[in-house]
């Protein structure tokens, strides 16, 4: 019990012979007072545990029960029904704490381990790729193939495109609902693979069991949320109420879509960048990362399974030859990318030059990653701040565009913060990704493991070592390192190195803190963890980024709810996850009509 509280029960304690322990906060001021006053919430609450069962006399299997909302008679209908039309909501993960999740997990990943290796045909549907053989390893096991797929020649660049143009028009007046239903389709056929293509992703990309399961659900998202939002916008849109005049807005589809995706969310992202696309009504060639192909491959069967019709969409699978076909070529009037800001930035050149036959300005959608930073200032609450930073720099091993890589702390807590982040790095579990408790797996090959520790060593002579993560085993695993007294300047604090490093900078004000996070090329996410609302006011006017979290991590972005994008070098386009998205696949048209009819020609 606490010391000098409830001390009517001390006494009945010790009358009963029982063993008695008291124990009181030690240290710091200000934290004791905030654990005393948690504490005293928690023991006088009429919500709290204590009361309910020992003065209300409810019982341990009532109060341990799941909560249920109340008047929830019943569970909506699942939005991926054809035709369903209710309210868009986000997919929950899975909670692997539950014994039915872990054991649907094992199994799913015991049955993927025993397909390894397989050769898989490279179709969509009528269009066979001939190319060269590609093969897909486990990040955490190198010499293991997860799978091998056909790569796409040049010849099936050529006849993915004559197949799209050809099915343009057909696809553009197939209704809107119809277009709506596939997704959902894709939708719950997603769903009922979820653990399988969980399983897949674990293994080709070394991703652990949580951040695989949220890719999956975030797919689904997409496809669910773009078929919602699509079945509005849609709909010609009235402009003005003038008397015999009708003035309508109407969306078209632009035309052939090139979709270039990452190997980081390798299902999410190309589901969110195809489904766009398609629901809008244009054709689309896929190319998937060369990194994670067999998650392209189980894509495109998805969509296949979910009746998108032949020409319609084309997966072309290879390297950055493939991808620059598709980005020069004249067909293709609209490019979705995400990736590098090198890569990002040659496709804005080469979409920029016109071609012969071209007869469309191209449009490019990029997201090119970002260097992000999170403020902690001397009034942030330290147990949300420092798990907020290590998850936000760890997550996936660092590799998200979104993921922290600086950390910003105010001069008045920076030894504190630090002491304290280190032990929650080294307290972090770094192993194998099939194992349901491991925090850190490995990163994606042997390319980025090489570019991480190149930085690791670049950190070592720029600034001071605080951490640096211990790893064994065969796979391309980097520890998770911390780097402290770095200046801006240095090249740790100003380059994405894309994997588990932080840089933490010290700020002698929140005015200093947030011109540091500022002092980089990128805009993509930030975050700040404070209790003062006149700080968090005004990062809210000065923290130039896409995304700005306050007081929680600063990556797991949710369709919907969080429309995901940055400006500056870190993109250029709308917001993934958001209505705007759609319209960046669209032409507007504008209808004006005089209603004053002088005479009608009848229908004959």
């Amino acid at each position: 019990m606490i010391f000098g509280m409830a001390e009517p029960f001390q006494h009945a304690v010790m009358q009963q012979g029982r063993r008695l322990r008291l124990y009181t906060p030690v240290g710091e001021l200000l934290p004791g007072m905030g654990y005393l006053v948690r504490r005293l919430l928690e023991n006088t609450s009429n919500e709290s545990f204590l009361r309910k069962e020992y003065v209300e006399s409810q019982s341990l299997a009532t109060l341990l029960a799941p909560p249920v909302l109340e008047g929830l008679s019943q569970k909506p209908a699942p939005l991926s029904q054809p035709g369903g039309t209710q309210e868009f909501q986000n997919e929950p993960q899975r909670d692997f704490s539950q014994v039915d999740s872990r054991t649907a997990m094992q199994q799913a990943l015991d049955r993927v381990r025993s397909q390894l290796g397989r050769q898989w045909t490279s179709s969509s549907k009528g269009l066979r790729l001939t190319g060269p053989l590609m093969e897909s390893r486990n990040p955490g096991r190198p010499d293991e193939v997860v799978g091998r797929v056909s790569s796409a020649s040049s010849g099936d660049i050529q006849q993915a495109l004559r197949r799209a143009v050809q099915a343009q028009e057909s696809w553009r007046d197939t209704t809107t609902e119809r277009r709506v239903d596939i997704l959902c389709a894709a939708a719950s056929i997603m769903r009922a693979r979820r653990d399988e293509l969980a399983a897949w992703e674990i293994m080709e990309c070394g991703k652990p069991w949580r951040e695989a399961d949220a890719d999956l659900a975030e797919a689904i998202d997409f496809l669910e949320y773009y078929a919602t939002s699509w079945r509005t916008l849609a709909s010609p849109k009235r402009l003005g109420q003038e008397p015999g005049e009708l003035n309508q807005r109407l969306y078209s589809p632009r035309g052939v879509t090139g979709v270039i995706a990452p190997w980081n969310f390798p299902l999410a992202i190309p589901t969110g960048m195809v489904s766009a696309a398609l629901v809008t009504g244009n054709p689309v060639i896929f190319k998937p990362s060369e990194r994670s192909p067999m998650m392209g491959h189980w894509l495109t069967e998805i969509l296949q399974e979910a009746g998108v019709p032949a020409g319609v969409f084309s997966c072309v699978q290879g390297g950055p030859d493939v991808g620059r076909a598709l980005v020069c070529h004249p067909d293709i009037v609209t490019i979705a990318f995400t990736g590098s800001k090198d890569v990002g930035l040659g496709i804005l050149k080469d979409a920029g030059t016109l071609r012969p036959g071209q007869r469309m300005v191209k449009r490019v959608l990029a997201e090119m990653g970002g260097k992000n930073a999170i403020i902690v200032d001397d009034t942030a609450d330290l147990d949300d701040a420092i798990v907020g930073v290590v998850s936000s720099f760890t997550g996936y091993a660092g590799q998200k565009c979104s993921a922290c890589s600086r950390a910003i702390v105010h001069e008045a807590i920076y030894e504190s913060f630090l002491e304290r982040l280190k032990e929650a790095v080294l307290s972090l579990k770094i192993g194998n990704p099939e194992e349901p408790g491991t925090q850190i797996g490995p990163v994606i090959d042997h390319r980025a493991q090489s570019k991480i520790q190149e930085y690791i060593e670049i950190g070592k002579k720029e600034a001071r070592l605080l951490v640096e993560g211990a790893v064994t085993g065969p796979g391309w695993y980097v520890g998770p390192t911390v780097f402290a007294e770095v200046a801006p300047t240095h090249r740790v604090a100003q380059e994405e190195v894309f994997g588990p490093i932080l840089a933490v900078m010290r700020a002698a004000s929140f005015q200093d803190a947030l011109t540091l996070a500022n002092s980089t090329d990128y805009a993509l996410t930030g975050g700040v963890y404070s209790r003062s609302p006149a700080n968090l006011e005004l990062a809210q006017k000065q923290f130039d980024v896409g995304n700005l979290y306050l007081n929680r991590p600063i990556t797991g972005a949710l369709v919907g709810r969080q429309p995901f994008g940055g400006h500056r070098l870190s993109g250029v386009g709308a917001k993934a996850g958001g209505e705007e998205y759609l319209t960046q696949f669209v032409v507007s048209r504008v209808i004006s009509e005089q209603t004053l009819r002088r005479g009608f020609a009848p229908p004959e």
